[in-house]
């Protein structure tokens, strides 16, 4: 058995799912008082990390920009101190025609 739900005519066709015995129904439902006794407790609900997240949390928390550098290549531009290789500039002009 399936139910449908949509806006207009964009529906989407959701299949219902039921347990394919009485034992999983056990287990579903034991889960779902053994979460019931703790709420009831009051524990407290916790979250356990990766470290690839916590690679990812640590990346977030540092800044997009890095002000010392940009502060040195402001002052070299100001006092006239910063060069560009020709090479470079037009290395990088044929690199972005091509693309």
């Amino acid at each position: 058995m399936s139910y449908t739900n949509g806006i207009g005519d964009r529906n989407q066709v959701f299949p219902t799912v039921a347990p394919t015995s009485a034992a999983a129904t056990q287990q579903t439902g034991s889960r779902t008082q053994a979460t019931e006794n703790k709420l009831a407790s009051g524990a407290q609900d916790e979250t356990k990390l990766s470290s690839a997240a916590g690679l990812v949390a640590r990346a977030l928390s540092t800044p997009d920009v890095r002000t010392a550098k940009v502060e040195a290549l402001q002052k070299a531009i100001a006092d006239g101190s910063y060069n560009v290789s020709s090479s470079d500039v037009a290395g990088k002009m044929i690199d972005s025609l091509l693309k």
